[in-house]
């Protein structure tokens, strides 16, 4: 199976994905969350500078338990560090060679810097949203302002899993830039939210 890019990130009801100055505390944990799951789907996380320094921050690493973490960067110079990598590369090239690895699925983790590069390159395969019932007003949106990138979440609703914390997760596949001009097929579901806070 062809490795999949999943941008999987916690947005508030008006679209945003991290306060003003990147914070998450608006992000409800909730202790349901089976997170050794979430994780096993993955084997790689890829995300920005401010993204990475976020979480850098918060543990003095930036790592991921079980993940081999890219940090895409400018700015930063190349390192690596126990479980990161901080890469200056092109980063659709880049990740376009990690999806012709063999592997589990690539999360692209906060960020919508990077979403929107990678999106618009074609590369992300999948969308997963998880709404959280808070309106912030102002932050770090899901994807900044840019082409139209059209998916099709009309497909057959999922509800095998429970709501947790009031959080509402929404699934769309196969993204595709607009100016590639090609039918997209997607899927709305309601679950459990997909992942940890994701600045």
């Amino acid at each position: 199976m062809t490795r999949r890019l999943r941008y999987q990130v916690a947005v508030s009801l008006d679209g945003f994905i991290a306060g003003p100055d990147g914070e998450f505390d608006w992000i409800p944990m909730d202790p349901s969350i089976d997170f050794t799951a979430v994780f096993k789907d993955f084997d790689t996380a890829v995300m920005g500078r401010k993204t990475y320094e976020v979480l850098s921050a918060a543990d003095g690493q930036g790592a991921l338990p079980g993940l081999d973490v890219i940090v895409f960067s400018r700015t930063l110079p190349a390192a690596t560090y126990p479980g990161v990598q901080i890469v200056n590369d092109d980063p659709g090239e880049h990740v376009a060679t990690l999806k012709a690895l063999p592997g589990r699925d690539i999360w692209l983790y906060g960020g919508g810097v990077l979403f929107r590069s990678l999106l618009d390159a074609g590369l992300v395969d999948t969308v997963e949203l998880c709404v959280v019932p808070v309106l912030l007003g102002d932050g770090i949106p899901v994807l900044p302002p840019g082409p139209c990138a059209q998916v099709d979440a009309g497909g057959p609703q999922d509800t095998s899993d429970d709501w947790h914390g009031g959080a509402l997760v929404l699934a769309a596949r196969r993204c595709r830039a607009a100016s590639e001009h090609r039918v997209h097929q997607g899927r709305l579901r309601t679950s459990s939210p997909s992942g940890p806070p994701s600045p």
